[in-house]
């Protein structure tokens, strides 16, 4: 039996419309595997939302280009090691404000809107990545995925 909240729980991807290349997400899933998106589209009035893990070096580095946004933007990258969960297991870079930072512990980024932020390289995987990133916007608009 259908219950009226139903249409507020996502558990199957909806893959997000027009967001990114073919190419992009051709060479995206040879990386990453998306868990979760969601966004207006997917569930009328929520805010934007990625869920995926990363278990791979991509062909493409950086992966991401530096770009703004109109809106502030949460960044996560969560190691899998269940003895030491601030151990990332990878060694990404991520640029903000022109200012290189080597990650290699779980992390969250805040990015407040207007803040130029990325390139992104995964420079190494050991062990795979729980990445997310949230956007205070019904649907992500900025350049991440080309």
């Amino acid at each position: 039996m259908s219950k009226k909240a139903d249409k507020y729980i996502v558990q199957t991807l909806q893959e997000p419309a027009n967001i990114s290349s073919p190419t992009f997400k051709a060479m995206y899933e040879r990386f990453a595997k998306r868990v979760l998106w969601m966004d207006s589209n997917v569930v009328e009035g929520a805010f934007q939302m990625n869920t995926a893990w990363y278990f791979g070096v991509p062909d493409l580095d950086p992966v991401f280009p530096e770009h703004t946004h109109s809106y502030d933007e949460l960044i996560g990258f969560f190691g899998s090691n269940p003895d030491d969960p601030y151990d990332l297991g990878a060694k990404i870079e991520v640029v903000i404000d022109g200012e290189t930072h080597l990650l290699t512990r779980t992390t969250m980024l805040f990015i407040p809107k207007g803040l130029p932020h990325m390139p992104l390289s995964i420079k190494r995987i050991d062990r795979p990545v729980f990445h997310f990133s949230i956007v205070m916007n019904p649907e992500y608009t900025a350049g991440a995925y080309q």
